[in-house]
């Protein structure tokens, strides 16, 4: 799951009347609730939407040391002086730098042409601004950004999450969500090895979910909580 880069801010909604009216609507998931403790997500109050999209490109199918170890050579490259506050670079610089000092940043070839995709997709404005991306749907958004390269949904649904702070999005498709789905509700042991027949399709899982509305998003959380319980990790805070 992403964490927000910099300062944070509190979310747009009450964690506590989220929780209250997730374990009033279903008895199984308020025991994990009870289980993992309090909602501690916190939003980056600092990102616009360009900056948050370079990250999430950068630390895809990447461990997260090594994609934090990318994402700040990324940034200092671009830095007049090394003794200042980084400063992400714009769109245009990264359409102006060289494709060579991308790389040596430590950027694949795929992932250079994705940040170059979203650079020019901020500027033509289908990645729109924070203050209009604020102000659409979750489809809408969802729709404006998977027009850029490598950039799918679940990313989107991630961003919608950690970033705009949006209640009700249900990301089916992450392992860790579908895991902790199948640990709660069907009965999957913590010790079991997790083969794909062992988890449960996405029409399972949303048909349990439509009792969770509006807090599908919370949900999310607590089910990524309770493969952490399973795994006997404490409880980190987004």
């Amino acid at each position: 799951m992403p964490r927000p880069s910099g300062r944070t801010t509190k979310l747009p909604y009450d964690p506590a009347v989220a929780t209250a009216a997730l374990s009033a609507a279903d008895l199984k998931l308020a025991k994990l609730i009870a289980r993992a403790g309090p909602f501690t997500v916190r939003l980056s109050t600092q990102q616009s939407p360009f900056e948050a999209l370079t990250e999430s490109i950068i630390y895809q199918q990447l461990h997260g040391k090594a994609a934090a170890a990318i994402h700040a050579r990324l940034i200092a490259g671009f830095q007049p002086m090394p003794t200042l506050s980084p400063i992400h670079p714009t769109p245009e610089q990264i359409l102006d730098v060289p494709t060579a000092e991308l790389r040596a940043a430590g950027l694949s070839a795929n992932k250079t042409l994705a940040l170059r995709d979203l650079a020019a997709k901020t500027l033509d404005g289908t990645v729109p601004t924070l203050a209009r991306i604020r102000k659409m749907s979750d489809d809408v958004i969802i729709d404006h950004l998977t027009e850029v390269r490598g950039i799918g949904k679940w990313t989107v649904e991630m961003f919608l999450i950690f970033r705009l702070g949006r209640p009700d999005v249900f990301p089916t498709s992450d392992y860790g969500v579908r895991k902790g789905f199948a640990l709660t509700f069907q009965g999957l042991k913590p010790d079991t090895k997790v083969t794909p027949d062992l988890l449960p399709k996405p029409d399972v899982m949303e048909r349990r979910a439509k009792k969770w509305i509006p807090w599908r998003s919370v949900a999310s959380w607590y089910l990524w909580r309770a493969c952490d319980l399973a795994a006997g990790k404490q409880q980190q805070p987004e």
